[in-house]
């Protein structure tokens, strides 16, 4: 049975907490694992939520702050010192290649594991695989800055009740799903449009068109709230968003579960990003997102 969860592995901005590490999440989808924004200490929390190195398929930075990539450099020598049996594929902003270089080669250690490089340099597709579609968006903050995508593809669901009334059934039933018509009966006539699950991973950004296409009709999205909103001319300055921005982007995209992440270390009460995210008129699904929690995603509508 395919798994499709997201796990968080750190939730703080800018530095560590006490209840708090630095960036880190991982999305299991039909088992593969995408590692984003691995910050500093990311190894440690791996082993405390239960995600092993052969776990991850792919690692997507979305900017070259510390606290969203400086586990990269731990998180890329394990890959190796556990010899994952997998190509790991890593994508990040182009611009920040001298970065990305330093973090994977910090110290000496011995390469075991093909890792390849894509470098994101503008909106678009960045890889297809039969069970998603990886894309990217440029977003809005001081340093270059990429959210991630993940769209499945649309497939069918079978009506039994249409498939009843054309007498199709057993074996028939596959080979009308393989071959799209059986005695006259076409596909269209049995079926309807099973629309694909789509996840989205927005981070430091303000609001700009970014925001809002990765957000747009997404089962899940994971959103930094690092400001709470008496503080939005702050979070402009800075390139953030606040509880209230993300949640109106949440509504506006037609979101069915939100995730708010990324929280100022300014704040001692995360109940208060939960409340100024349903002022801001967002009435589905919401998670404050606390370290180790897993946070499935959403059953087919």
């Amino acid at each position: 049975m395919s798994v499709r969860e997201f796990v968080v592995l750190g939730t703080a901005s800018q530095v560590p907490t006490r209840h708090r590490n630095h960036n880190g999440y991982v999305l299991r989808w039909d088992g593969e694992g995408i590692m984003f924004d691995p910050g500093e200490g990311t190894q440690r929390q791996m082993l405390r939520a239960g995600v092993a190195a052969h776990d991850l398929h792919r690692l997507c930075v979305t900017h070259f702050h510390g606290d969203h990539s400086l586990g990269l450099a731990g998180v890329i020598q394990r890959i190796n010192l556990d010899r994952v049996p997998h190509p790991v594929t890593a994508h990040y902003p182009a611009s920040g290649q001298r970065f990305f270089d330093r973090l994977r080669y910090a110290t000496a250690y011995r390469e075991t594991v093909r890792l390849g490089e894509e470098p994101v340099a503008a909106d678009g597709v960045l890889a297809r695989t039969p069970s998603y579609v990886l894309e990217a968006r440029r977003l809005s903050h001081p340093v270059e800055s990429f959210g991630y995508r993940l769209v499945e593809p649309d497939g069918r669901r079978m009506l039994p009740e249409r498939l009843a009334a054309h007498g199709i059934a057993g074996p028939d039933v596959g080979r009308l799903q393989r071959e799209g018509e059986l005695n006259g009966v076409t596909l269209d006539d049995v079926s309807e449009v099973r629309r694909g699950q789509r996840f989205a991973f927005v981070m430091d950004t303000r609001l700009c068109d970014g925001v809002h296409a990765l957000a747009e009709g997404c089962d899940l999205l994971v959103i930094e709230s690092t400001f709470l909103d008496e503080d939005e001319r702050l979070a402009a300055d800075h390139g953030h968003l606040t509880a209230g921005q993300a949640a109106r982007a949440a509504a506006d995209a037609g979101v069915r579960h939100l995730v708010l992440t990324h929280f100022s270390q300014r704040y001692s009460d995360p109940s208060e990003f939960e409340r100024q995210a349903r002022a801001a008129g967002f009435a589905g699904e919401l998670t404050v997102a606390r370290d180790l929690m897993r946070v499935p995603v959403p059953k087919r509508a």
